[in-house]
């Protein structure tokens, strides 16, 4: 029996740079600063607030569905991690 997670999912890592600990995140759903992100992943489970964002080297608010945001995490991921908003 799967484990059930609490929050909503929002989006999958699409890349991870670990030089400078930035995930891109697909984003299925809307993500603002201020929230509070799940990631789940082979043995990653942790949760972090979204401290800043950015698109295409831009610093945003908010983001929308079908667009890719770059966030600053705290640990290391991969591709395919899933992402919940919490």
């Amino acid at each position: 029996m799967a484990e059930e997670i609490e929050g909503q999912l929002i989006g999958k890592v699409a890349h991870y740079f670990s030089k400078i600990g930035v995930a891109v995140i697909e984003l299925s759903n809307t993500l603002k600063v201020g929230d509070t992100i799940r990631i789940i992943g082979g043995e990653t489970d942790f949760t972090q607030a979204v401290d800043s964002m950015e698109i295409e080297h831009q610093k945003v608010k908010e983001a929308k569905a079908g667009e890719s945001a770059g966030l600053k995490i705290d640990q290391k991921v991969k591709e395919g991690y899933s992402v919940y908003k919490v």
